[in-house]
């Protein structure tokens, strides 16, 4: 398992068989208002998901609970068909209440129905990759996740999953889905002031399996925020252009997925995770998890 030199910040990690580019984009800001309902900007949605492919991204992250629905069909009406290098990753394991709620669907019949409207909206005879999505907004719970895992499992071995994944998860609960399937793919929350799974990304990396963190920005204390902003100021730097950067830097399993709703942030993310942070840099920014 190798990267590979892109004009994208990173290079590239291989999936399985499919390579695609470290910095990829997280489709969830396209939808509307707490990622429920149709975006304010339609036609701008469509022109950040085609300027995230004209800019070279093969990766794109969704989800049939973000809208719901409306991503996916986004995705679709802007890029479909598709482009051979681009791969679309999708999670199942939730859906959406009419209170913008997030209650769980995670027995086989929910991942199976999940499955199968993913593929109608996205309009594939088969997903790249389907990460099982666990826990809640707390995080990762230890709830076992051997059923759920088991029925995308059934529906790979079908031929309408290429790879697996999964998300929101804690160490136990990746080494029970890699006693059933092998997956590509962990999705966990994981940031410069949040750094509980630099033991699993360590072992992930040795294993050549990809390690993809939301929430880049979330969850910084004022402090930390304060000691981030610092050197991004020197640095002449957004503080998300730094913690992308870091976050490339850390690992080469780490997969980026950044989202926005502007062609413009779009582009400054794309730069900005192309930031050079020198060891002394890498060392002032590694101290705010302190």
């Amino acid at each position: 398992m190798s990267t590979s030199s892109t004009s994208l910040p990173g290079g590239t990690w291989t999936l399985g068989d499919l390579t695609v580019t470290r910095l990829g984009y997280g489709a969830m800001q396209l939808a509307g208002p707490w990622v429920m309902g149709s975006p304010a900007d339609h036609d701008g949605a469509l022109a950040v998901l085609r300027e995230a492919v004209e800019l070279g991204i093969t990766h794109i992250d969704t989800s049939g609970a973000y809208g719901p629905r409306v991503t996916n069909e986004l995705i679709r009406e802007a890029l479909h068909p598709y482009p051979e290098s681009l791969h679309i990753a999708t999670k199942v394991g939730a859906e959406r209440d009419t209170d913008g709620g997030w209650p769980t669907a995670r027995r086989p019949e929910d991942v199976r129905k999940q499955v199968h409207e993913n593929l109608a909206i996205l309009g594939v005879e088969a997903l790249d990759l389907v990460n099982m999505r666990m826990g809640n907004a707390e995080g990762p719970q230890p709830d076992s996740l051997a059923e759920s895992f088991s029925a995308l499992v059934e529906l790979q071995q079908e031929g309408l999953i290429r790879h697996l994944g999964v998300s929101n998860v804690t160490p136990e609960q990746v080494a029970e889905a890699q006693s059933i399937a092998p997956i590509v793919c962990v999705q966990n929350m994981y940031n410069l002031a949040h750094r509980h799974d630099d033991e699993l990304i360590d072992r992930l990396a040795a294993e050549g399996v990809a390690y993809v963190p939301f929430f880049p920005l979330g969850g910084f204390s004022p402090l930390q925020s304060s000691a981030l902003s610092a050197v991004a100021g020197r640095l002449d730097a957004t503080p998300m252009s730094v913690a992308l950067a870091w976050l490339l830097q850390r690992s080469p399993n780490i997969l980026l997925i950044p989202g926005t709703s502007k062609v413009a942030h779009l582009r400054e993310n794309v730069a900005g995770a192309g930031l050079s942070l020198s060891s002394e840099d890498v060392a002032e920014l590694d101290a705010i998890n302190i």
